[in-house]
């Protein structure tokens, strides 16, 4: 059976997305980047920016499932409440599509891809490139986070 995954790396002024296909143990990238909002611009604005953006890739890609990576906590509060706020968005909008989301925590992600949840973004990428046979890494990490989100969720589709 055919899965498709959308992952998102949530954030208000970058928000990575990464869709792939899934087929037995095949994996295949459909799309990915990411979606950017216009900054000095009011919060609900880019929200607004960000949950129509996904709107449009739900519609485009019809995603089995969507991957979303939680929130954890920098010292930056500022951008803790923004990417929170961004996340909640994200999810309103997939619960109105009607598109069944998991959650998964950085460390999850980081375990699943390369094996070690303290990797660093480099072994991470080149953990996504080698999964999915890409030939060039995409320009913004958020991307390749956003195609490990979904690939690490490849998992839970399997498992329901």
């Amino acid at each position: 059976m055919v899965q498709k995954i959308l992952g998102i790396d949530p954030g208000y002024g970058r928000c990575g997305f990464g869709v792939i296909r899934v087929q037995g143990t095949d994996i295949e990238v459909v799309d990915y980047g990411v979606s950017t909002t216009r900054s000095g611009v009011e919060i609900g604005v880019r929200l607004s920016e960000v949950a129509r953006d996904l709107e449009v890739l739900i519609k485009a890609h019809k995603p089995d499932l969507v991957a979303i990576e939680k929130l954890f906590f920098t010292t930056n509060a500022k951008t803790a409440m923004g990417v929170a706020e961004a996340r909640g968005a994200i999810l309103l909008t997939c619960a109105r599509s009607g598109v069944e989301v998991v959650e998964l925590t950085p460390g999850q992600v980081k375990s699943a891809v390369t094996g070690n949840g303290q990797a660093d973004k480099r072994a991470v990428e080149e953990m996504v490139m080698r999964l999915t046979d890409l030939k060039h890494s995409p320009k913004l990490d958020d991307a390749s986070d956003a195609l490990a989100i979904a690939i690490t969720a490849v998992g839970f589709v399997r498992q329901s």
